[in-house]
């Protein structure tokens, strides 16, 4: 009998507004480390992402249906491969990571300045000093 393991190829996150460290919900402040400094967070109408010195926590939430909350918490460490490519009122960013792994952020309804908001955050996550 052979038995195939199922792996998720990618996943896709969607994200429009800007969130302040003070904004964020009780639970998705939780998972940030004392050792770790907030940087900058993202959410749409159900999901969050909080980049911090040394993560990014993804906050997938799912309210069709059966409620869940699935809390991806990636270090900078294991991104084996990304890229961010820049388009007409979106960034989005493309990472491998070294489990295989394939995951897209992307941001929406961007600004000039908020993609160098996009832009820091992602020299942050590829800097060699993590």
């Amino acid at each position: 009998m052979a038995y195939i393991k199922f792996k998720e190829l990618a996943k896709y996150f969607d994200f429009k507004y800007e969130v302040k460290e003070e904004e964020l919900e009780e639970y998705a402040r939780e998972y940030i480390d004392a050792k770790e400094k907030f940087v900058f967070a993202y959410k749409n109408s159900k999901d969050y992402v909080v980049f911090t010195s040394k993560r990014m926590i993804l906050f997938d939430r799912d309210t069709l249906g059966v409620y869940y909350k699935k809390i991806h918490i990636i270090p900078y460490r294991s991104i084996s491969s990304s890229a961010i490519n820049y388009k007409p009122g979106k960034v989005e960013l493309l990472f491998s990571l070294d489990s295989g792994y394939q995951l897209h952020l992307n941001f929406i309804e961007m600004n000039h300045d908020k993609k160098e908001n996009i832009k820091a955050i992602y020299k942050l996550m590829m800097s060699s000093e993590i």
